[in-house]
């Protein structure tokens, strides 16, 4: 009879730690939530991943510091891709297989996340707001795809024709790196252009990693543009534009996100004045900024020995997006439950001035929308609101 309660209660217990083990949530435990993301912190954009490493890990001990999401605290993962899709593969299969995370959120690079994207989506590990502005980060649909940044070709769309207007510009060009980040810029200044019935007078490209620009500067002031499309990054944004000014070759030049941040002006100098840029959030200057920024980027500063930037609020409010949709999430944090909250999440406009951002069951990118600042006086200032189509 002993025998038989034994056995009883040891199918009870081996029934209860099954249900347990079928409810159980890779990264989620009783105390913690595992956050992994990939950075670049070794290769060509290092800046700009420790950085973004960095906003994240003031999110993360903030969150932690008042007790955690449902009493569990965050812990971050991070790896470095060296900004090398391959590597980026296997921070990944680290991240997913080892490390277990629940999540992976702002991993850096276009071409790094569309490699790392299938080794998690295999174990069913949501890609959580990744740190570009490819259209691939939310096309076509998957349920483990979730964005934040308005693309480079909507950006360009969307600004190009207020500029063109603003201006009275007759003759547009354009200068775009040779790949996918560059015909991106370009198919949306194609596009804006379409809607003000002009079309792109000139179109001069360069391969990645050029650092001569004359010939493509040449061309464009042979042309007679009184505006440039610039599809360029950090070095090539500096490169054109002080080749042009070197020149003589003054048009207005407007950029996208990928050559909005403070290194433009900090590398290039006095001749970056006048340059514009879409954008969402602000860069987090220490100085001359809404008190709530101030306080913000002055704490950052104390805790990283740096000034923050904007890949530094990428990164924080990153983690404190995905912290909103996990703490509504309850405590029975899982896939499921998380993509069933965004489903129906709306994120309101942060002290940075991001976007009013809205996701349901078929739209997996927050906000298409972005917004100008000009280098003025060395420093980037807000020049308008966001632009609407």
């Amino acid at each position: 009879m002993k025998l038989n309660n034994l056995w009883v209660l040891a199918l009870a217990a081996a029934a209860v730690a099954g249900a347990g083990s079928a409810f159980a949530q890779q990264g989620v435990s009783k105390d913690e939530i595992r956050v992994g993301t990939i950075q670049d912190l070794s290769g060509p954009l290092a800046g700009f991943g420790k950085q973004s490493r960095n906003g994240m890990q003031l999110a993360v001990d903030e969150i932690n510091e008042q007790g955690g999401i449902n009493g569990r605290k965050l812990k971050l993962y991070v790896e470095d891709s060296g900004y090398d899709p391959k590597k980026a593969v296997l921070a990944a299969q680290k991240l997913v297989n080892q490390d277990k995370i629940f999540i992976m959120a702002g991993h850096i690079g276009t071409a790094q996340n569309m490699a790392a994207m299938p080794v998690q989506f295999e174990k069913n590990v949501i890609n959580f707001f990744p740190i570009t502005a490819a259209r691939e980060m939310y096309e076509p649909f998957h349920k483990l795809k979730y964005s934040f940044a308005a693309t480079y070709y909507d950006q360009i769309r969307l600004a190009l024709p207020k500029m063109v207007k603003d201006k009275s510009a007759k003759r547009v060009c354009a200068i775009y790196q040779d790949d996918e980040f560059g015909l991106e810029v370009l198919r949306g200044a194609e596009a804006g252009m379409k809607t003000t019935g002009m079309e792109l007078v000139e179109k001069t490209s360069y391969k990645r990693g050029a650092t001569d620009f004359s010939s493509q500067v040449a061309k464009m002031k042979a042309a007679n543009c009184d505006m440039v499309v610039l599809g360029t990054i950090i070095r090539e944004t500096i490169g054109t534009v002080g080749e042009a000014r070197k020149t003589g070759f003054n048009p207005t030049f407007l950029g996208s996100s990928a050559a909005y941040t403070d290194l433009i002006h900090k590398l290039g100098g006095k001749a970056m004045d006048g340059v514009y840029a879409t954008m969402t959030v602000q860069n987090p200057y220490t100085d001359e900024q809404s008190q709530p920024i101030r306080f913000w980027a002055n704490k950052y500063k104390t805790k990283f020995n740096e000034d923050p930037t904007v890949f530094s609020v990428y990164g924080y409010s990153i983690i404190q997006s995905f912290a909103a949709a996990a703490q509504k999430a309850g405590a029975n944090l899982g896939t499921d439950s998380f993509i069933k909250v965004m489903d129906s999440m709306t994120y309101e406009p942060d002290m940075f001035g991001s976007a009013k951002a809205t996701y349901s069951p078929t739209k997996r990118l927050g906000s298409d929308l972005s917004r100008l600042s000009q280098i003025q006086d060395g420093k980037w200032k807000v020049v308008s609101d966001y632009v609407a189509p």
